[in-house]
């Protein structure tokens, strides 16, 4: 079942328990991360935790939880849950206390959720997806998981509006990443992606891909590109904790090669699933 989790309560994730003066609620002023279980076991936890940790520390915000306390609380509300393959989002803000644009001298609060997989619909892995490509609006540190994600929902929405799968963002006539995603393009045999700059989100499963296409002996080059560099690619796809590997077979309506998920998009996405 779906459960939740508020500073030191099991709930129901439906429980309206969120005070008006939460600084998450009033200026998004906390940090967040998603991680994916499979058969009872969360995947790259340790990855997941040094990301979570490291944006909470970017924003000056002080956990009074350690690695070891949130790490024993995720096992616990897995269990609670009986869900072998699931969903958790975490959460810390910066407490509760009257709306100031000052720091406040009140505990961080925590919050998480599990909940069942949100399945994807498995066609787009078999046919690919399609993207979008839209300016890149937002503030210059995108590798920090804020809460902030008004820009990212409203490219997706624009998106999806137009009948894409994603949007894949473009700053000064560079691309940088998905809304929600990372990217990767194959070409001659080579991966290239955009590199762990600010101005991205340094993914978890961008990670583990590139560590699977040394293992499969594919180069990886991580190297900025412009947006003719997508349309010219052998073999483009997308990556996220959330929808894992996922080809794109088009851009802006036009079609990528020859239209159909390519073999090293394939490759890396058998070898993933391995892994998991």
């Amino acid at each position: 079942m779906a459960i939740g989790y508020l500073n030191g309560q099991v709930i129901n994730s439906d429980d309206p328990v969120l005070p008006i003066d939460e600084r998450g609620h009033q200026f998004g002023d906390g940090v967040y991360e998603y991680i994916r279980v499979y058969g009872g076991r969360p995947f790259m936890m340790k990855e997941h935790l040094d990301r979570f940790f490291r944006s909470a520390e970017a924003i000056k915000l002080n956990l009074d939880q350690s690695r070891e306390d949130i790490e024993a609380i995720t096992k616990d509300l897995i269990e609670r849950s009986g869900l072998a393959d699931c969903d958790i989002y975490m959460q810390a803000t910066r407490g509760i206390a009257p709306r100031n644009h000052l720091f406040p001298n009140v505990p961080a609060s925590i919050s998480m959720t599990v909940k069942p997989f949100r399945m994807m619909d498995e066609t787009l892995r078999e046919e690919g997806a399609g993207i979008k490509l839209m300016p890149d609006e937002r503030w210059q540190n995108c590798w920090i998981k804020t809460l902030n994600l008004l820009p990212n929902l409203l490219a997706k929405q624009e998106a999806f509006e137009a009948g894409a799968f994603e949007a894949v963002l473009v700053r000064d006539n560079v691309v940088t990443e998905g809304s929600s995603s990372n990217l990767f393009l194959v070409k001659d045999g080579k991966l290239i992606t955009p590199p762990a700059t600010k101005h991205i989100l340094h993914g978890i499963t961008r990670m583990a891909v590139i560590d699977i296409a040394a293992e499969l002996d594919i180069p990886v080059e991580e190297k900025a590109f412009s947006p003719d560099a997508v349309f010219e690619a052998d073999e483009v796809f997308l990556t996220s904790t959330g929808i894992e590997i996922v080809p794109v077979t088009s851009v802006d309506r036009q079609t990528i090669s020859d239209g159909k998920p390519g073999e090293i998009t394939k490759k890396i996405y058998e070898a993933f699933m391995k892994r998991v």
